[in-house]
């Protein structure tokens, strides 16, 4: 999702790094801070949570580049990823191994951009783990930037590089987001942001197969929202609605499979994502809004 900042909101979120909270005392700043999306963020809203309406059917170009292949790799930043002991990280990583080549990314193919069109060619280079304390409330694009950039300096062009922390949502409206800047060596980068959502009803798929941990099943889910919009809009002139909407926020908590097979035979519950061609065609599955647009991927 485009995001435009209310004002008030994006003053305390750009001034929010000094605020100090506990669980018995929360003051009115903290909460607004973590309740703000980052400047610059396209964000994935949480259920229920506020969002501009997809007034919209088809999205349009707005004449800049797509991600037409797509170098992906990860980084799980914070202090308990070290010794853990769940399906989370080596779950991730089977994800996006077979991200690549499925029919899930085939939802994404029909768009075209200045650099030419998306092909569902993802090629993941592998995760790294920082056991450094990640940011204790929602941070700023500028530091998931820097957090990328130190793990992959010299970026692909063509880079999806998302960060993994394990810090809880709190009061935060949103479950992840997608965003762009430039690495020190100069190299341009494409980021996305996750908060850690175990036990998260706001931002939970409701995977009942049985196949993942709650946690697992809700990241993976949000991942194939980020990692669809970044490829379709890598750069804030891709493709969106006139509200604003990208592929994966025109589809988002919607389903039109009870599990999609990925390339390497892996099964997982994921949203649809948008396809102009399928909604002038009438052959998607509705979205929220109740139009026939959206393409599960199976």
């Amino acid at each position: 999702m485009r995001f435009l900042a209310v004002p008030l909101l994006a003053l305390v979120a750009a001034c929010g790094g000094g605020v100090s909270t506990s669980d018995s005392e929360t003051s009115t700043d903290a909460l607004q801070a973590d309740t703000a999306p980052p400047e610059g963020a396209h964000v994935f809203y949480a259920r229920g949570a506020a969002r501009a309406p997809s007034s919209s059917p088809d999205m349009t170009w707005h004449n800049g580049d797509v991600l037409a292949t797509t170098t992906a790799g990860a980084v799980w930043w914070g202090a308990s990823w070290p010794t853990f002991t769940g399906d989370k990280i080596t779950g991730l990583d089977q994800w996006y191994q077979g991200f690549g080549g499925s029919n899930y990314a085939g939802t994404s193919d029909e768009y075209t951009g200045a650099n030419g069109q998306v092909t569902s060619s993802v090629t993941y280079v592998g995760h790294f783990v920082d056991g450094s304390s990640a940011p204790g409330h929602a941070p700023k694009v500028s530091a998931i930037v820097a957090e990328a950039c130190t793990y992959f300096p010299n970026p692909s062009a063509n880079g999806f590089y998302a960060v993994y922390v394990d810090t809880k949502r709190g009061h935060a409206g949103y479950c992840a987001w997608h965003s762009w800047s430039t690495c020190p060596s100069g190299a341009p980068i494409q980021v996305a942001f996750f908060f850690n959502l175990d036990g998260d009803a706001g931002c939970d798929p409701q995977d009942t197969s049985g196949l993942h941990s709650q946690g697992l099943a809700a990241l993976a889910n949000v991942s194939g929202h980020e990692l669809s919009e970044a490829r379709t809009d890598p750069r804030g002139a891709g493709w969106f609605d006139s509200s604003g909407a990208e592929n994966g926020d025109k589809c988002a908590w919607t389903y039109g499979a009870p599990l999609v097979t990925f390339s390497n035979a892996t099964q997982w519950k994921i949203q649809g994502e948008w396809s102009n061609a399928a909604f002038n065609a009438g052959t998607g599955y509705p979205n929220s809004q109740g139009q026939n647009g959206c393409l599960s991927g199976q």
